[in-house]
């Protein structure tokens, strides 16, 4: 079991490199699709990405459509400022796929219409335009983590011993 993030291409590497990060420390996989808007042995991504990056299962498409043959069943939700229901208002089930559009654009409209049900998005005050990409990633990836109870992680060593403390 496990949750998967899929960015619709991404344009900024070190936001990638932190959401690669951020898929290994939840055992989530990483599914990117093209264009990039850079190459991913770029140094931006091994910073942000750290050590974590070798670990990340990641897998990459020349497109959409491309992705939608290579996960004919996924239960698509995707982050958008244009939706209705808030990312807290829906149940993500295990193995869902979290999708996340570029950073300059977001996920193009002709793919939200077709997936209205599906949409979610993050509240925030009025005049804010969006989050940053890794931030929302981490919002809704936790979210979705949390109403699974965590089921395939457990606590570190150390912070298991200072929680029951």
């Amino acid at each position: 079991m496990g949750f998967h993030i899929v960015l619709y291409e991404p344009e900024i590497p070190a936001n990638t490199g932190n959401i690669g990060r951020t898929c290994v420390a939840a055992g989530a996989k990483l599914h990117l699709i093209e264009p990039l808007g850079f190459r991913l042995n770029e140094k931006e991504i091994r910073r942000a990405g750290m050590d974590y990056w070798q670990d990340l299962d990641v897998q990459r498409y020349v497109d959409w459509e491309d992705f939608l043959e290579k996960n004919k069943n996924a239960k698509i939700y995707m982050a958008t400022t244009k939706a209705k229901q808030f990312y807290t208002e829906v149940s993500y089930e295990p193995d869902c796929y979290l999708m996340f559009g570029k950073e300059s654009a977001g996920i193009p409209e002709e793919i939200l219409i077709r997936h209205p049900e599906t949409c979610v998005r993050i509240p925030m005050m009025e005049g804010a335009r969006s989050l940053n990409l890794s931030n929302s990633v981490a919002v809704l990836l936790y979210e979705a983590l949390r109403q699974n109870q965590f089921a395939h992680m457990k606590l570190s060593g150390e912070l298991h011993r200072l929680h029951w403390k």
